[in-house]
């Protein structure tokens, strides 16, 4: 069967760069990756599934939030510096307000017996955002058989050894690169399959 060819992507205006990541920080707070690929993909039409992949794997392993990194490379790729600032400031304007109101909330009532099973649920509804945002991009994605073996490896570090990310990626990505450029044609002797 042959393949789909990849969706048109959409040129955001600065206005509309600041308002998505701006629904991004508003809607993600405790969750952000999930909201931020279905806004880029899927309603926006940004990105491609791949491109947004490829951009969030380089921001997870930067220093910092790898959403807000992403953000930081989307905002520069379309606009460049103001498209970096814009996107990034609609990403924290409304989970720095929350927080400051959540702070204040916590301060006064963070001490009450019921306050603990709520942060609890919250962090129980995080954690499955991010799991099912990851078992939703790796469908989509249509990984190689080398991607998926990295992949597993990876998240065998980190859930089952409780290695540290910076470890991971040090063993992993040479790893990975190698073979993505093996597969590609692009290493001495080797043709693109």
């Amino acid at each position: 069967m042959p393949e789909a060819p990849p969706p048109q992507t959409v040129l955001p205006s600065l206005a509309e760069l600041f308002t998505g990541y701006l629904k991004i920080g508003l809607f993600g707070f405790g969750g952000v990756a999930a909201w931020a690929r279905r806004v880029i993909v899927e309603e926006r039409h940004w990105l491609t599934e791949r491109d947004y992949a490829e951009v969030l794997g380089l921001g997870q392993v930067l220093p910092g939030p790898n959403v807000g990194n992403a953000a930081v490379m989307i905002g520069r790729r379309f606009h460049g510096l103001s498209g970096a600032l814009l996107a990034t400031a609609g990403l924290y304007l409304a989970p720095f307000c929350i927080l400051v109101l959540l702070c204040l909330f916590y301060d006064r009532y963070g001490q009450l017996p019921a306050v603990a099973p709520v942060m609890a649920g919250i962090a129980a509804g995080a954690a499955g955002m991010v799991i099912g945002t990851a078992f939703k991009m790796a469908g989509k994605l249509k990984l190689q058989w080398d991607a998926l073996v990295i992949l597993l490896l990876a998240t065998l570090g980190a859930a089952a050894l409780r290695l540290p990310l910076p470890v991971i990626v040090l063993v992993l990505a040479p790893i990975s690169i190698a073979l993505s450029l093996r597969r590609s044609g692009l290493l001495r002797g080797t043709a693109p399959r």
